[in-house]
């Protein structure tokens, strides 16, 4: 509550007379008619507005935006918001907190008081990334990928250690316990806070753009870039732009082999062709009591794979008792119920008088989804289950792009044979050499996963096996769904299949997929085929699940296990069986599919609360090395000029307390030349450090062998390492070369270099350069590298037709210029080459959404967009970046 100054005070009242301590804003009593028209994940952004009101950072006129928001949607009205919370995940958490570590020392280096530097709100960290499938299909394959990943990362989880004991309100969630949303979802997630006396909505924004999936949960969240979150966890609201918000209606029922994946490829498909980049979608309608929490956030989850900010599911009935099972207590329960209906924040999904306003509704028939894959190479191409033989085919004789690898009709049955473990086989097209139940999406939701296990044992009972060569894996997203797969009784029946426990975390879903069976990569290599990867993920972009599997579906646990039977992508199930066991008998994958009745039932009797409350009752204390490990214990952290993972970054060398006017462009050269979907996983991989990379030799001069390298996740620490890293992916496709490589054009010599040692000859020369880029640019995961590695390169602007929201903000957080072609022109519109040289004249007031010129020295000039989308972007650009506004007003001058 934002002190005296709050013009709202007089709404405050007791949520309970017995109890008069503990109050909360009634929105209510606004005795406003807008107010119940508004969309529900709007009121927490109004409830947010009117609790902070202080007439600075947030001011009255905010709250009149909010509330009148039918009307002002459709404009450009910037708002505050201030979330309740932040969570974050180790590969974007370490670098926040080698930020806070670098802040500081400047803060302290310009005479202010370092504590300042300290995060306000409660701040949770999970350490999920970092666990690699290095071993698998064996009994101690768990242990001996934890110990591997302790070993591989003690240098950074004693930073992270140190942070947790150096700032005040961060709470670190050690290794070994789960995936970030998971967590959030069944332990982490308050639903309303109770603090101070004061009940409130929670809300949050994450370092990660699966933060939405707590949306499912009725939590307001979304991914934002590690900058803005760690303004956040100092004290800043978000500004934002007021969202449109997509009613998106469900009705009907699901037929009984569907699973919630099937719903959410459907969705996603759904959503991607009615276009809501920007904007909230909120779940109505009577078919949304028809889904679990899980179902529901298994939708929220993917909610960046069809470009939405967040995807909301406001609190219901089937909320609480989800709540219940997963053993929060009935105090919290009874007071979370009281406080949203007093509000008007509780809902009935089946009650059409409680339906608002919304820009837009669409509406989907939860009976007409089929089972369904996406891929080959985004998550919004679905492709139905019963189409997936004839679709891999097309995609093989087509050109080269998202639907095509380009292979040569008579090569399209080929196979190269090979041995493994002294036994004879051979791979063609579509072979499937990794498969993967992984990720939060799905091992979140116990049916799939009881689903994928049912379907186990039942394979098993047939007869049936997966071939030894396949990396098979099973890393789920808490150790939740190990109890009810081990106290259901199919976790033999898994083991039995290949899918043992790996580890708990993100693993192959973020390409820790570790490495495939020489022979297996020699045959894919040298036959030059399309392997497959099936994974129950989130993201299948190129390059980011393996290097050597160029095709990789998103599909559900059960039938991430049927192909992995199959042991191809070229089958269809309906006509073919899916093996032949070893008495000569056909199977069909319809004979061992188990029915959502069945699923029910079981998780009826095994997802109990006590399973929960045992769990997550010493999920802090579980990890004895985490607990055994020592970390200094200083303010300001003592960096060690050694280390190859933490290293205190260049931000803030020569940062003073005088601003310099804004610099213009001048002959910049074009680094890169790139088309549509450029992702994050090609500008920033998370991914191995290839042997023939920059960061490579930068790593060997340091004294390093190759099997010490780790991954470019894990060294998000160290900017020496990130910057080389910086367009690193193999799968990048560069204009300038006209195929897929790390590599570029240094315009000046003409010699095809490292982009990061062409970017250094560039620096070294003096010279501005530039990014031109398609659509989408900087989609995919919420990385704040992807911004701070240009940065560091030396790019002063990037030119696209679009940006994915987090990303063009975390361009903005680091002062990199998104400028963006006005509607209808491209660079072939143009007709640029990237050959020429750029200049962009930036005027001394700068206003958001400006146009600007772009001069070339050929002589053509024409407008652009520059994306600054609010004032307060335009302040962080000012002054170099978000973390230096900070810093400067941190130092109290």
């Amino acid at each position: 509550m934002s002190g005296t100054t709050n013009p709202f005070l007089h709404l405050v009242e007791a949520l309970d007379p017995k109890d008069p301590q503990q109050c909360f804003f009634n929105l209510s009593k606004l005795g406003d008619p807008r107010y119940e028209r508004l969309p529900f994940s709007v009121r927490v952004l109004l409830e947010s507005a009117v609790r902070n009101c202080d007439g600075f950072l947030v001011k009255k006129e905010d709250v009149e935006s909010i509330l009148n928001w039918k009307q002002t949607q459709a404009q450009t009205v910037e708002v505050p918001f201030r979330p309740s919370r932040v969570i974050l995940q180790d590969f974007t958490g370490v670098p926040a907190v080698v930020d806070f570590a670098a802040m500081r020392d400047a803060v302290t280096q310009l005479g202010g008081d370092p504590e300042k530097i300290n995060p306000v709100c409660p701040a949770d960290l999970v350490i999920d990334h970092s666990i690699q499938v290095d071993f698998n299909r064996k009994t101690d394959s768990l242990q001996k990928n934890q110990d591997l990943e302790f070993d591989r990362n003690k240098e950074r989880f004693q930073f992270l250690k140190w942070g947790s004991k150096a700032f005040r309100n961060m709470r670190i969630i050690p290794p070994g316990s789960g995936i970030v949303h998971q967590v959030n979802l069944e332990y982490l997630a308050r639903v309303v806070f109770n603090q101070d006396g004061l009940y409130y909505p929670d809300s949050l924004v994450g370092t990660d753009s699966h933060t939405t999936m707590i949306d499912g949960l009725g939590v307001l969240g979304w991914g934002v870039g590690g900058i803005e979150a760690e303004a956040v966890m100092l004290g800043q609201p978000i500004s934002m732009v007021l969202p449109q918000v997509v009613g998106y209606k469900l009705y009907g029922t699901p037929d009984t082999f569907i699973t919630s994946t099937d719903i959410v490829l459907t969705v996603t498909k759904h959503l991607r062709q009615v276009g809501v980049v920007g904007k909230f979608v909120e779940f109505f309608g009577p078919g949304v009591s028809q889904l679990s929490i899980a179902d529901r956030a298994t939708i929220a989850n993917m909610c960046p794979e069809y470009g939405a900010t967040a995807a909301f599911f406001p609190v219901d009935d089937v909320s609480v008792k989800y709540l219940e099972q997963t053993g929060r207590d009935a105090e919290k329960l009874d007071y979370i119920t009281k406080y949203l209906k007093a509000v008007a924040m509780f809902r009935d999904y089946n009650d059409v008088s409680q339906d608002p306003d919304f820009t837009q509704v669409v509406e989907m028939d939860l009976s007409a989804v089929v089972p369904c894959c996406s891929g080959p190479k985004r998550p919004q191409d679905r492709i139905a289950v019963s189409d997936m033989k004839s679709d891999f085919d097309s995609c093989l004789a087509a050109k080269q792009g998202f639907k095509g690898f380009a292979v040569a009709p008579e090569s399209h049955h080929a196979s190269e044979p090979f041995q493994f473990n002294g036994a004879d086989y051979s791979l063609s097209h579509g072979s499937v050499v990794i498969a993967a139940i992984t990720s939060c999406t799905n091992t979140s939701n116990p049916s799939v996963m009881l689903g994928a296990g049912l379907l186990a044992k039942k394979a098993v009972e047939a007869g049936l096996s997966v071939q030894p060569y396949i990396k098979t894996s099973l890393s789920p997203g808490s150790g939740v769904v190990t109890y009810y797969l081990k106290e259901s009784g199919v976790m033999d029946y898994l083991f039995k299949l290949g899918f043992e426990v790996v580890g708990y975390g993100c693993m192959t879903c973020i390409g820790n997929s570790g490495p495939l069976p020489e022979p297996v990569v020699e045959a894919i290599t040298k036959g030059d085929l399309v392997a497959a990867g099936i994974l129950s993920g989130n993201r299948n972009f190129e390059g980011r699940v393996h290097p050597n599997t160029r095709a990789n579906y998103l599909a559900s646990p059960p039938l991430v296990i049927a192909y992995a039977i199959a042991g191809t992508v070229r089958i269809d199930f309906d006509t073919e069986p899916i093996a032949v066991n070893a008495q000569g008998k056909e199977v069909f994958l319809r004979d061992i599919w188990p029915t959502r009745e069945e699923i029910q039932a079981v998780e009826r009797e095994f997802v109990i609360p006590s399973m929960f409350k045992e769990v997550y009752e010493k999920i802090e204390k579980v990890n004895e090395r985490w607990n055994a490990l020592s970390a200094p214990s200083d303010k300001l952290y003592p960096w060690d000029p050694k280390s190859t993972y933490i290293k205190s970054p260049p931000f803030f060398t020569g940062l003073t307390m005088t601003l310099e006017p804004p610099r213009s462009i001048t002959d910049a050269y074009v680094l890169l030349n790139l088309g549509d979907s450029v992702t994050t996983d090609h500008i920033s991989p998370a991914g191995n450090i290839a042997r023939s990379s920059s960061a490579a030799r930068y790593l060997t001069d340091k004294g390093l062998s190759p099997r010490d390298f780790n991954s470019y996740g894990s060294r998000r620490g160290n900017d020496a390492v990130m910057a080389r890293g910086t367009f690193a992916n193999i799968r990048l496709f560069n204009k300038f070369l006209n195929k897929q490589a790390p590599r570029t054009l240094h315009l000046p010599s003409g010699e095809t270099l490292d982009v990061f040692d062409a970017a250094e000859r560039y620096q070294q020369a003096g010279s501005h350069l530039v990014i031109l880029a398609g659509k989408e640019y900087g989609s995919g995961s919420s990385r704040d590298w992807a911004a701070k590695g240009p940065f560091l390169l030396g790019i002063k602007a990037v030119l696209a037709e679009s940006y994915e929201r987090i990303h063009r903000s975390n361009l903005v957080g680091m002062g990199v210029i998104p400028l963006e072609y006005l509607p209808g022109v491209t660079a072939e519109t143009l007709g640029l080459t990237g050959l020429e040289r750029y200049s962009v004249v930036l005027p001394e007031l700068l206003e958001p959404r400006m146009l600007v010129d772009v001069k070339l020295d050929t002589g053509k000039s024409f407008q652009v967009r520059m994306r600054f989308d609010t004032d307060v972007e335009l302040t962080y650009f000012l002054n170099g970046g978000i973390l230096n506004y900070m810093i400067r007003k941190m130092s109290g001058k």
